[in-house]
């Protein structure tokens, strides 16, 4: 019997990257049945990709389950494009059926109204100064790689994942201060769009927090956190973390099938659909 709410906030999940918990993900969204389905930024990791991302079975199998849940539960998916998915501002906006992509949006529930947004745009390293955003994008890609390999000896020996890369930045000075800085601009901007709340994405530090009379909510990341916003039938907000305990545990062996890497062409041909092709 799978959970039933109203709408699943997710993002960051940096499909193309190493990173990338698309696995996880995947199960995880098995487990609910929404009405809506919000993908707030960096989905898909167009920055990683050009350079020297691979992209996997599993990340394919990510978007084969948002299908399944568009077409079989009738749940309405929103895409909202973040930095690193910034190639979909060549066909923004963009409605069809189900499935919209937009840069932001406005959720009413409840008698309450949210400003949804990924959060990029409030960042001024990202915004204004990119070429120290993507020197910073190398660092980050370093302490993921230490992560993985931190967490690999852990399962070997029968513990639990753990977020060695959060820690880390939570015991930098500079880290801690810029996240408190963008969450009180994210809190100032909800003010300004009169709503009640904002919820964001970016900067992968989960939330769910009151900041000066704002409700502010960070669905946090699939990279390193596995984390997601749930709204329940009666508007309330929960921070929900991914668990493998209600899970079978993994194999220490990596999965062939999912970690395959997919020539983009080849799988093009065999599908009979171009990238080119035109949606009427």
């Amino acid at each position: 019997m799978k959970n039933e709410c109203k709408t699943i906030v997710i993002s960051d999940v940096h499909l193309g990257t190493k990173g990338s918990k698309a696995k996880e993900l995947v199960r995880f969204l098995k487990q609910y049945k929404c009405k809506n389905l919000i993908l707030n930024g960096d989905i898909i990791d167009g920055w990683q990709l050009r350079k020297s991302g691979k992209w996997k079975r599993k990340h394919t199998r990510f978007f084969t389950r948002i299908l399944k849940m568009i077409e079989d539960e009738g749940t309405k998916v929103t895409y909202i494009r973040g930095n690193h998915d910034n190639f979909l501002d060549q066909i923004l906006p963009f409605k069809m059926g189900n499935l919209n992509i937009a840069r932001d949006m406005t959720y009413e529930s409840n008698g309450k109204k949210y400003y949804i947004v990924h959060g990029d745009i409030f960042d001024s390293i990202t915004s204004q100064f990119k070429w120290i955003a993507k020197l910073g994008d190398i660092g980050y890609t370093f302490l993921l790689w230490l992560n993985r390999q931190y967490n690999y000896r852990r399962l070997k020996k029968g513990l639990p994942y753990y977020s060695l890369s959060q820690k880390i930045k939570g015991k930098v000075k500079r880290a801690v201060k810029y996240i408190d800085d963008y969450e009180s601009q994210l809190a100032s901007m909800a003010r300004y769009k009169g709503c009640d709340g904002i919820i964001c994405g970016h900067i992968h530090q989960p939330a769910n927090k009151q900041i000066d009379g704002v409700h502010y909510l960070n669905s946090g990341d699939w990279v390193e956190s596995m984390t997601a916003l749930i709204e329940d039938k009666n508007g309330e907000w929960s921070l929900v973390y991914y668990s493998d305990s209600d899970q079978k545990k993994e194999k220490v062996k990596k999965d062939n099938e999912d970690d395959k890497t997919i020539d983009l062409k080849d799988y093009f041909q065999k599908t009979n659909f171009s990238p080119n092709t035109e949606v009427g």
